[in-house]
C-alpha cells in the first residue's frame, strides 16, 4: 500500500510505501508520542483543576490539628488556673482564721488592759483617710496576688506574735496585781487605825498592828488578793481568824470573825467570801481586824485599802 502526497505547488509528489518496515516504525513512534503528549496534557489539566481543592483540604486538616492543640493547651491553662484559685482559697481561709484569732486576742487585751468601750472596736473596719495625690502617682502593686497574700500572712504572724507577747505581759501584770492586797475586805468604816493608840480595855498606850473596820455582825468578809489559806481557826486575842498567803511576800489576816467559810489549803481568788464579821476574841463590838504582812513584817494596811485594782 502506497500513500501519495500531492502539493498544490508544482513540486514533485511524495510517495510513502506502507510496506516499508522503517516507515511503519516511524509512524508508530509518531502515534505513540501523540498519545503520550495527550495523556500528559490531560494530567496537567487535571492537576491544575484538582490542586486548589487538595490544598484547601490540607489547610483544613492543619487548622483542625492546631485547634486540637490549642484546646489541649486551654485545658491545661484551666487546670493551672483552678489550682491557683484553690490555693488562693486555702490561703484566704487561713488569713480569715488568723484575723479571727487576732480579733479575739485584741478583745482579750482590751479587757485585760481596762481600755474604754469603743476605743478599740474589732467588729468595725479601721478608719483611714488622706488628701488625694494631685501628682497622680499610682501605688505600685505587688508583682503577683500570691506574693501579696504571702506578705499579708507574714504581717499577721508578726502581729499575732507581738500581741501574744503583749498579752503575756498584761496577764503577768494582772496576776501580780491580783496577788497584791488591794481594797477593803468588808463594807464598813475604819474605827481604829494602824500604829499607837490607847488600849480599848486597859487604856494604856498600845501598838495596833492593823485596821479595825466596823461593820454589823454577819457581814461578808472578802479576800483582798488571790492566795492560799494557811490558817483558819482561833488565835489568842484574835478570836476566829483567817490567814492567807499570797505567795509574793504578802500575807493578810482577818480577825474577830463570827464564822469561817474557808479551810487551810484552800485557794481563794480576789473577792471570794472567806468569813463573816463578828466580835470574837479580844473585841468590844462587831468589826474586822485587818492586817497586812510583807516579808515577815507587819505594815500599815491603810495604803492597801485605799488603793484600787
Amino acid at each position: 500500500m502506497q500513500i501519495i502526497l500531492v502539493s498544490r505547488t508544482k513540486k514533485v509528489p511524495k510517495t510513502f510505501n506502507l510496506a516499508d518496515r522503517r516507515l511503519r516504525w516511524r509512524l508508530l513512534g509518531v502515534a505513540v508520542a501523540a498519545v503520550v503528549g495527550c495523556a500528559g496534557l490531560g494530567g496537567a489539566l487535571a492537576m491544575a483543576v484538582a490542586s486548589p481543592h487538595d490544598r484547601a483540604l490540607t489547610e483544613i486538616r492543619q487548622l483542625r490539628q492546631q485547634v486540637q492543640q490549642q484546646d489541649k493547651q486551654l485545658v491545661g491553662v484551666r487546670k493551672d488556673a483552678q489550682r491557683d484559685i484553690d490555693a488562693l482559697a486555702v490561703k484566704l481561709g487561713q488569713l480569715q482564721a488568723q484575723s479571727t484569732r487576732l480579733n479575739a486576742l485584741g478583745e482579750r487585751l482590751t479587757q485585760v488592759g481596762k481600755l474604754d468601750d469603743g476605743e478599740f472596736n474589732f467588729d468595725e473596719q479601721p478608719a483611714v483617710g488622706g488628701v488625694e495625690d494631685s501628682l497622680g502617682g499610682g501605688y505600685a502593686l505587688p508583682q503577683t496576688l500570691d506574693t501579696s497574700i504571702n506578705q499579708l500572712a507574714n504581717q499577721f504572724d508578726s502581729q499575732q506574735a507581738q500581741l501574744s507577747a503583749l498579752q503575756s505581759l498584761l496577764l503577768d501584770a494582772k496576776i501580780e496585781s491580783n496577788l497584791k492586797p488591794t481594797g477593803m475586805p468588808v463594807d464598813g468604816y475604819i474605827s481604829s487605825y494602824f500604829g499607837g493608840r490607847p488600849d480599848p480595855f486597859s487604856g494604856h498606850s498600845a501598838y495596833h498592828t492593823g485596821l479595825d473596820i466596823s461593820t454589823p455582825k454577819g457581814t461578808e468578809v472578802h479576800a483582798v488578793a488571790e492566795g492560799m489559806v494557811t490558817y483558819a481557826g482561833e488565835r489568842t486575842g484574835y478570836g476566829e481568824v483567817i490567814e492567807i498567803d499570797h505567795g509574793n511576800g504578802y500575807m493578810t489576816r482577818y480577825a474577830h470573825n463570827s464564822k469561817l467559810d474557808v479551810r487551810p489549803g484552800q485557794r481563794v481568788h480576789v473577792g471570794d467570801v472567806i468569813s463573816e464579821a463578828g466580835s470574837t476574841g479580844r473585841s468590844t463590838g462587831s468589826h474586822v481586824h485587818f492586817e497586812v504582812w510583807y516579808k515577815g513584817r507587819v505594815v500599815n494596811p491603810l495604803a492597801f485599802v485605799k488603793n484600787h485594782r
